[in-house]
């Protein structure tokens, strides 16, 4: 097969020159108005993001770790507290907890999916359990019906993170609007994604929602959404949106209805050229839709075909080499003595493969070639 020109895993360039003129005139506005941090553009945005979840409070901050952490302190959650978590996630899920001084519990990945298995939660949870946070792992939804009524069983609070599930939907709805509360990662790779880092956190409770707030700013005194300047509380924390972030995923929230529906055709593509292979690809539960922020595949030979990708011009990526329970960062804690056998299989064949709206149907045909050829 003939090698086509090099495709990148995410191509942020195409996204932008799509969308060029739009982003160029936000960005010259600020610029202008020497708006930098604040500003109506980030009231602006946090009005229109919170609208299109259908949720009553939207508070940005630096990034989505931030926004975790700024949660769970909002809730009161710290020292000695348990809070549940996935084994298989990114790092800033069980780092939040970590620095908030509390516990993060592993629990194992479903089966048939990436995300946490509810089943296997309630065995997780002691007197000291005081959050869930289900990670919509690669843009599918974690199952949150189960896991909303654990909370009511035990009291205890959901943190949805939706870092990568931006217009992912769970039986109807939006992710974000189903927890107590929810924490959204805007770094530049995600479906919704700004120029650098950002974050936010969105909730319907008024009370957490100014309680956030005000951590976020300095610990200043905040009032339905209300910062009172230089009136401090609490020691608090610098976490907020650049303006110019707030412009752009201002500009880019108008596309990504369509955008996400351009990711699910591209990934019904890729699993249709691989439906006759022995490539594993994405499952998708009833009542959910997959928002394809990253479209993962298993295979055996994981580590060599990356390698022969790349020779290929084909940069893939792995989401993620190793699960928490068993870094180093984690040690202390004795959860890498537990077993998660499911996560630990997919850490060893999972292979994410480039996904982007943009990305054409002539590259994704010869991705998907060359992945079946290498691997048989």
């Amino acid at each position: 097969m003939l090698a086509i020109k090099e495709i990148q895993f995410v191509d942020l360039a195409r996204q932008y020159h799509s969308i060029k003129n739009e982003i160029d005139s936000a960005l010259q506005e600020c610029l202008e108005n020497a708006e930098f941090i604040g500003g109506s553009k980030v009231k602006q945005f946090e009005k229109e993001w919170a609208e299109f979840l259908g949720v009553k409070n939207c508070i940005a901050c630096a990034n989505g770790t931030d926004s975790i952490e700024i949660l769970l302190e909002s809730y009161g959650i710290g020292n000695g507290d348990e809070v549940i978590i996935p084994a298989h996630t990114w790092m800033s899920t069980g780092e939040a907890v970590v620095r908030q001084g509390a516990i993060p519990v592993f629990v194992d990945s479903h089966p048939d999916f990436f995300t946490i298995d509810a089943s296997k939660i309630e065995e997780r949870i002691t007197k000291k359990t005081k959050a869930i946070i289900p990670v919509h792992l690669f843009g599918l939804p974690a199952d949150l019906d189960p896991i909303m009524e654990l909370a009511k069983k035990y009291n205890l609070i959901v943190i949805e993170d939706c870092a990568q599930s931006h217009n992912a939907f769970y039986k109807g709805k939006i992710t974000g609007s189903i927890g107590h509360c929810s924490s959204f990662s805007f770094y530049p790779g995600k479906n919704l994604g700004a120029f650098g880092d950002a974050g936010c956190m969105v909730t319907n409770d008024d009370s957490i929602a100014d309680r956030a707030r005000m951590i976020a700013n300095h610990g200043q005194i905040v009032t339905n959404g209300v910062i009172k300047k230089h009136h401090h509380l609490m020691s608090g924390r610098n976490s907020r949106l650049d303006t110019i972030h707030a412009a752009v995923l201002s500009v880019k929230l108008k596309h990504l209805s369509e955008w996400t529906i351009m990711r699910q055709k591209n990934a019904q593509l890729y699993s249709e050229l691989f439906k006759n292979s022995e490539i594993k690809t994405p499952k998708i539960p009833d009542g959910s839709t997959h928002v394809f922020h990253l479209y993962v595949i298993q295979t055996e030979n994981r580590d060599t075909l990356m390698k022969e990708l790349a020779k290929r011009g084909i940069s893939t990526a792995i989401h993620y080499p190793g699960i928490l329970p068993q870094m180093k960062a984690f040690e202390n804690l004795g959860s890498h003595l537990l077993q998660f056998p499911v996560s630990q299989v997919y850490q060893h064949k999972i292979l994410s493969l480039p996904m982007f709206a943009e990305l054409a149907e002539d590259e994704i045909k010869y991705i998907a070639q060359s992945v079946i050829e290498l691997s048989s």
